[in-house]
C-alpha cells in the first residue's frame, strides 16, 4: 500500500542559498511526526514547500489520493488544499475583525455546494447548506474548547485561544494531512498540555495525519511517533524519539559538541 505522502530530493534554492537540500521523506496515514531542527535550518521553508507557499527549485511531493498517487509540488496552496491538506502558521493569521465563529465558516467555504444564484436569492438549498455550516463550525469549536466564546472577535480571544482558533479553522477543510507550525509558542506549561491532548484528541477523531514543526523539545519527545531533523536545509537524522535524541549529529546540531 502506497505512503499517504512522499517527498523526493526535495529543494529550494533562494538565488545563492539552499534553504532546503534534497529532503526525503516517507509518511504514513495516522502518523503524527515531528520535525525538529535549529533555528534556521529550514522547517518552515520545507512547510511552505509541502503547503503550496513555494514552488520547488528540485524533487517531487507525492500524495496518495482515493488509491491514486497525485503529484503535488508546485501546485497552487488552494489546489493542494482541495487535496485534503491544511496548516497553521508560525504567526498566526487569523481574521482578527471577524468573529471566532466567522473564522472558522470562512474556511468552510470549498464544502459549500449551493451556487451563486442560491445565494442571491437565498433558496431553500441556501438556508440548508448555511444551517449545516453553522453546525459543523460550532461542532469544530466545541472540539478546541472555544464555543463559549464563538460570538466574540477573533483578536480578543488571549493567544493561546488564537492558537486554537487557528487549528479549528484548519479543521473546517476536512483535511487528511494537518501541518502545525510552533503550535506552541508562547504557551505556558499548562497550555502546552492542554494542546497536547488536543491534538491526540483531533488526530484519532478526524483521521488524521499529524505533522508538526515545534522547539518544545517536551512536547515533540512525548507525542511524536517519528521525528525528522533538519540542520542547515539538510536532512541529518530520522527516527523514533528514543533514536533521534540520542543521535550524536543531533546532539552535535543543538548543542554544538564535537562527534
Amino acid at each position: 500500500m502506497s505512503s499517504l505522502l512522499e517527498v523526493k530530493g526535495l529543494t529550494k534554492n533562494f538565488g545563492g542559498l539552499c534553504a532546503v537540500s534534497n529532503v526525503n521523506m516517507t509518511i504514513e496515514k495516522g502518523e503524527l511526526i515531528g520535525l525538529i531542527g535549529p533555528n534556521g535550518a529550514g522547517k518552515t521553508t520545507l512547510f511552505n514547500l509541502l503547503t503550496g507557499v513555494y514552488e520547488p527549485s528540485e524533487g517531487l511531493i507525492e500524495m496518495t489520493k482515493d488509491g491514486k498517487k497525485v503529484s503535488i509540488g508546485g501546485l497552487k496552496p488552494y489546489k493542494i488544499t482541495a487535496y485534503g491538506v491544511a496548516r497553521t502558521f508560525q504567526n498566526i493569521r487569523l481574521f482578527k475583525s471577524m468573529t471566532v465563529l466567522e473564522n472558522v465558516k470562512v474556511a468552510m467555504h470549498k464544502n459549500i455546494r449551493y451556487g451563486i444564484l442560491s445565494a442571491i436569492f437565498r433558496t431553500p438549498s441556501y438556508y440548508t447548506e448555511e444551517k449545516w455550516v453553522e453546525e459543523k463550525a460550532c461542532e469544530l469549536l466545541e472540539e478546541v474548547g472555544l464555543y463559549g466564546k464563538r460570538h466574540e472577535m477573533a483578536t480578543n480571544l488571549p493567544y493561546g485561544e488564537q492558537r486554537r482558533l487557528e487549528i479549528a479553522r484548519a479543521l473546517a477543510i476536512q483535511p487528511e494531512i494537518l501541518y502545525l507550525d510552533e503550535p506552541a509558542a508562547g504557551m505556558n506549561p499548562q497550555e502546552t498540555a492542554d494542546l497536547t491532548q488536543l491534538i491526540y484528541k483531533i488526530r484519532d477523531k478526524y483521521n488524521l495525519t499529524i505533522i508538526l514543526i515545534e522547539h518544545d523539545m517536551s512536547l515533540v519527545m512525548s507525542i511524536c511517533e517519528r521525528i525528522y531533523v533538519l540542520n542547515y536545509g539538510k536532512l541529518i537524522a530520522s527516527g523514533t524519539p528514543d533514536e533521534v535524541k540520542n543521535d550524536p549529529f543531533v546532539i552535535k546540531a543543538y548543542l554544538g559538541e564535537e562527534i
